[in-house]
């Protein structure tokens, strides 16, 4: 097969929630229209390049081996094997970076999406997750899988281990809604990973793992009172809430307005809060942004359904 034939392929990774509370590392959900476009060519030369990064310009490394989605592509071409032409990147950031929302996860998704299909899919949507979790490695220093499964299945994942990842796929309550509120901060993973107690104590730990089985439960069962009870973390938020102006009140007035549970997205600053219908989840987000008008900080509301594609061949203007 003459693989210039596909001269440019497009694809979209979207944007994810990881821990959902109770399961830091473990737990993770992808919501629509926030993501990453990656469009990947064939090139004269060898190797892989990034010609270009729009959306977070200046803000991202051009260099392959330091990019999220370089990092990716090329672990894939490494397993691929064959000998390819080179390989040219573009990636068109529509999210913020730092944001708690899978930022680098989503580059990395659509990269290896993008490639694989200019290679004409040598590899199955769950053989493209391990590259996809190498580049994480640029993003934070550990190859984690909760945002990068979230983005590149869709829907709900439960991560059983993260190198070699092994992903449950679980099912999504049909009436499931998500308000993402994310404040006009800045918080880098390496910075939020480093401030975490390295030892927990035994009751904490069980209250946790109880907590991550019961969320479990409830998304098999539809039952969205024990999801809401479920989504309550007793390890990881009350580490990282201080580096979020307003989270305790944000929460509350999430909780006060109906939210089945409220809590940080990925290591922050936005929040999420779940709920059962788009009527809810959007006086939710008028709430908790009313708190962040009152200290004078700006902030991006977003209404979603669970996102149950993930990642796909996509045109820009197309989310």
């Amino acid at each position: 097969m003459n693989l210039k034939t596909f001269r440019s392929v497009t694809a979209f990774a979207p944007a994810t929630v990881a821990n959902v509370g109770c399961g830091f590392d473990v737990l993770g959900f992808a919501i629509h229209l926030l993501g990453d476009f990656v469009t990947a060519r064939f090139t004269d030369g060898k190797g892989v390049r990034i010609a270009k990064i729009t959306g977070e310009k200046g803000k991202l490394p051009l260099e392959t081996e330091k990019n999220t989605a370089g990092l990716s592509v090329l672990s894939l071409l490494k397993a691929y094997g064959e000998e390819v032409a080179g390989i040219e990147l573009e990636i068109d950031k529509k999210m913020p970076l730092g944001s708690g929302l899978g930022s680098s996860a989503a580059s990395s998704v659509a990269a290896v999406v993008a490639v694989n299909n200019l290679l004409g899919k040598p590899f199955s949507t769950r053989e493209l997750l391990p590259f996809a979790v190498e580049g994480e490695l640029a993003a934070s220093g550990t190859p984690h899988a909760d945002n990068v499964a979230a983005a590149l299945f869709g829907g709900f994942i439960l991560v059983k281990t993260h190198h070699p990842p092994d992903v449950i796929q679980l099912p999504t309550p049909e009436k499931l809604h998500c308000t993402i509120i994310h404040p006009n901060i800045e918080i880098q993973t390496k910075q939020s990973r480093f401030i975490l107690k390295k030892e927990v104590p035994l009751e904490k730990a069980v209250l946790q793992w109880a907590n991550v089985g019961a969320l479990v439960s409830g998304l098999y069962t539809n039952d969205y009172d024990l999801i809401g009870r479920s989504v309550h973390d007793e390890i990881i938020e009350p580490v990282r809430s201080v580096l979020i102006p307003g989270f305790t009140e944000m929460k509350a007035a999430a909780l006060d307005k109906g939210a089945l549970g409220c809590s940080i997205s990925g290591s922050g600053p936005s929040l999420f809060a779940l709920s059962s219908n788009e009527q809810a989840a959007r006086e939710i987000g008028l709430a908790m942004g009313e708190i962040l008008k009152n200290i004078g900080l700006e902030y991006e509301l977003h209404i979603s359904k669970i996102n149950t594609e993930g990642a796909a061949l996509r045109d820009r203007e197309n989310v």
